[in-house]
């Protein structure tokens, strides 16, 4: 049992976006690796005094196997199919898939490689989805071949996957699209007529095309699937309804946008069932829109005093130590804070909660050294120490004083000499 180990490297995947990682659909469309590695809270819960890092065994050469087991060349397929760079493989053929016959997998598939799109990149999830399970494939081999002629009535709208186009416009301008652009029809029923000549500019040129109708019905149906909470007359957050099967045991509603206030606020709330890495997505984004950690931190004492608030105020501090410490380590204020909070913990008398986040904190702190220099050698050092081989533990620092150089060099309480 053991602490999980800090994130060292990103596996990047084979995608026009590097920074963009493949996660299940259930959780946020992008994974960072964060300051000290992400994990949850049962990974704290499974906390003892050593760490060791996953091993890894990428690059090293693969030996030949020759076997006429059949069961072992299914299982060297599918660790072929988990390479990211035969992702393409693997979501061409569910592309090639009739629409009725792609299954639950075929979507999930084709919704990890969609979403990395820049013509996908505005669309809620759930639109998303539906776009995928009606999706056409088709291939244009030739460049120089006209896909769509000036003034011809439209019927789809096209994506690219592979390959470029260029469009040639009446007044003689002309513009190319790559991989992630779209091209084609508006989401209406009315009739729409090509603006220029359209024709591929290389080989084997790939696309998606969404049928008009299927387009429409789509994109104009995304309200009956969304949630808008108002407070005082002002929309304060929007949630969106999905369903992560299709037999309708995993669905709720997920948050998609709400105001910094609401967001903080969600963090106390029920999360639902598709929903349930709130609080890790929260405190890996939170810098983007708030001014000062404070501003969580500061919420979070408050709501402590509340007996029912206590249990999930305490799993988010502890989340939040564990996955990002230097936010305590770098900052001051935020020391101040988690020394206020294991107040709390100490006169609520929840020893439990209190071992795991001095646990957590153990494991995360890292070396650094201080340099405290005295202007004589009667003069104080503003910091008191406790322990030593007559307690039977180690050497820690008690207290420092406000202020004081010691504090300025950045000595805290709970450091181990």
């Amino acid at each position: 049992l053991q602490l999980p180990a800090d994130l060292t490297k990103m596996h990047l995947t084979d995608n026009p976006h590097p920074q963009v990682t493949h996660v299940p659909s259930s959780q946020s469309g992008c994974s960072i690796a964060s300051d000290s590695g992400s994990s949850s809270l049962s990974d704290i819960y499974q906390a003892t005094e050593s760490e060791m890092g996953d091993v890894d065994l990428t690059g090293l050469p693969e030996a030949p196997v020759d076997s006429e087991d059949e069961e072992e060349e299914e299982d060297e397929d599918i660790d072929r199919t988990s390479d990211p760079l035969l992702g393409r493989d693997v979501v061409r053929e569910c592309l090639e898939k009739e629409p009725a016959d792609k299954t639950d997998d075929d979507i999930e598939q084709l919704l990890e490689f969609m979403h990395q799109l820049p013509a996908f990149a505005n669309m809620t999830m759930s639109v998303r989805r539906e776009l995928c399970s009606v999706m056409i494939f088709e291939v244009v081999e030739q460049a120089g071949a006209i896909i769509l002629e000036d003034g011809q009535e439209l019927d789809s709208w096209y994506v690219i996957l592979n390959g470029t186009v260029e469009i040639s416009y009446p007044d003689g301008k002309s513009e190319s699209l790559c991989m992630g652009n779209s091209f084609g029809i508006t989401p209406s029923l009315d009739k729409q007529y090509m603006n220029g000549v359209v024709r591929t500019k290389v080989d084997d040129c790939q696309f998606v095309c969404i049928a008009q109708q299927d387009y429409w019905r789509i994109l104009n149906h995304v309200e009956k699937n969304t949630h808008k909470v108002e407070e005082e007359g002002e929309i304060v957050m929007v949630k969106e309804h999905r369903e992560l099967d299709r037999s309708g045991t995993r669905k709720g509603h997920i948050v998609i946008k709400a105001t910094p206030e609401r967001l903080i606020m969600h963090l106390i709330e029920e999360h639902s069932i598709v929903d349930p890495t709130y609080i890790e997505d929260f405190l890996l984004t939170y810098r983007t829109f708030l001014t000062s950690p404070l501003e969580v931190g500061n919420k979070l004492l408050e709501w402590f005093t509340v007996d029912s608030l206590r249990d999930k105020v305490t799993r988010v501090v502890l989340l939040w130590v564990n996955n990002h410490f230097n936010d305590f380590e770098g900052d001051p204020a935020m020391t101040r804070f988690l020394e206020e909070f294991e107040k709390n913990l100490e006169d609520t008398k929840m020893k439990g909660h209190l071992r795991l986040l001095n646990i957590a904190c153990a494991a995360k702190a890292k070396w650094r050294q201080i340099t405290l220099q005295k202007p004589s050698r009667d003069s104080p050092l503003f910091f008191s120490l406790l322990g030593g081989s007559d307690k039977g533990f180690g050497i820690f620092v008690e207290t420092v004083e406000v202020g004081s150089k010691a504090a300025e060099a950045g000595l805290k309480r709970g450091d181990q000499v």
